[in-house]
């Protein structure tokens, strides 16, 4: 089997490439008109929505499980603290006595050690990271994905 070697200089397919006209506006070939910079827009805003909605499914799982793990330690830690022989004995001979406690706490410590503080606001996340790109082109967007555009500055 042989390779094929372009001859010339290697360059990336699509930046310079004339079948990609929208991406001609990045070396200043052609300006967009306000038809396209609308489509742009609205293609974005689409696409913005579409991944915050995505994320909503799997952040409502996460926010349930760590309700019902929190309200299992909760409970768990009342019981254990109200048990009279938890100050007769030792720590771990008292955590051995109530598994339940014990097994919900290291379930707990170990969602949080995988992360699922961040994957219950997952989608605020990315709507305050979009809204910090977006600042600076005088826009900003909602916690669902929905773009807000906002006045332009008046130079004076």
């Amino acid at each position: 089997m042989t390779a094929h070697f372009r001859s010339g200089p290697s360059r990336s397919p699509g930046l310079h490439d004339d079948s990609y006209p929208e991406r001609g506006l990045l070396f200043g070939k052609r300006a967009m008109n306000s038809l396209e910079q609308a489509e742009d827009l609205k293609a974005f805003e689409r696409r913005l929505t579409e991944y915050v909605s995505c994320l909503q499914p799997a952040t409502g799982r996460w926010r349930m499980i760590l309700i019902v793990v929190s309200v299992c330690t909760a409970t768990g830690a009342w019981n254990w603290l109200i048990d009279p022989d938890t100050q007769k004995v030792s720590f771990f001979s008292s955590l051995w006595n109530h598994p339940f406690f014990t097994i919900s706490c290291i379930t707990l410590i170990g969602l949080f050690f995988a992360g699922i503080h961040k994957r219950v606001v997952a989608p605020s996340i990315i709507a305050a990271r979009c809204r910090t790109v977006l600042a600076e082109y005088n826009m900003s967007c909602d916690d669902t994905g929905k773009l807000i555009l906002k006045p332009r500055p008046h130079i004076q």
